[in-house]
This record gives C-alpha cells, sequence and structure tokens, in this order.
C-alpha cells in the first residue's frame, strides 16, 4: 500500500510539473496607461506572453524601460508604425515603459514574472518526501 501512495503522489508530482512548465500564463503583467491621451499607442502582449506589440497612429520614435535598479534594459529607436519588444531578455522584476509618440511620452507599466520550474519541482519534491 505505501508503494502505491508514493506511486500516486509521484506521479501528481510530475503532472503538476509538467502543466506548469508548458503553460506560462504569469510570464508578464502589463499595466496600461488608461489616459484617453495616450489612446493613439496600443499596448498589449501577444498570446504567449514573451512579447511586448506596439501600434501606433504614427511613428513610435523612441521605446526605452527602465527596471527597478533604474537601468536602461531597453533603449531603441523604432522609427515605424508598428513595433515589437521582447520580454524573455529582461529580468524580472518591474520596468516602467516609455514610448514616444506623437511628441508625447507614453508610460505604463510591464511586469516580468518568470515561473522557475526548477523551484517548483523543489517544491513538489519536499512535499512527497513530507508525505512519506
Amino acid at each position: 500500500m505505501r508503494k502505491y501512495r508514493r506511486l500516486v503522489l509521484a506521479s501528481m508530482a510530475t503532472f503538476a510539473i509538467q502543466k506548469t512548465v508548458s503553460a506560462q500564463s504569469n510570464f508578464a503583467i502589463l499595466e496600461k496607461n488608461l489616459n484617453f491621451r495616450a489612446s493613439d499607442l496600443i499596448h498589449e502582449l501577444n498570446e504567449t506572453k514573451d512579447s511586448l506589440i506596439l501600434k501606433g497612429s504614427d511613428k513610435i520614435r523612441y521605446v526605452y524601460s527602465i527596471n527597478d535598479k533604474y537601468l536602461r534594459e531597453i533603449d531603441t529607436y523604432a522609427g515605424r508604425k508598428d513595433f515589437k519588444v521582447a520580454i524573455n531578455g529582461l529580468s524580472p522584476g518591474k520596468h516602467v515603459m516609455v514610448v514616444s509618440h506623437l511628441a508625447k511620452l507614453v508610460v505604463f507599466v510591464l511586469k516580468v514574472i518568470r515561473d522557475e520550474p526548477e523551484l517548483i519541482a523543489a517544491k513538489l519534491e519536499n512535499l512527497v518526501t513530507q508525505e512519506d
């Protein structure tokens, strides 16, 4: 009976790890700028939440981000109406994104949250050993 309990717990842990690794639902969170003056710029995450999509009615001039340590991780000239920013290269934490568009600076927040499968696996393994 004891072997079956271990087998069931191990299979549940494996299923939970696979589900967590395959679904990156919490990779990033976007806090949009809801000001009506910023409505000319569409800013959203793609379906997998690993890229920021910027679309403007006119050319987007400049894009930069400031992280928790007040360092610029993204500092680039866009020069077109549609622009994609890769989020997977950013460090975890809060990033203030600044986009220069139509002689305005549109500011919004991007929080990069990474599900680290190694930590989740270690927690589940610890849970299985505590049950025995």
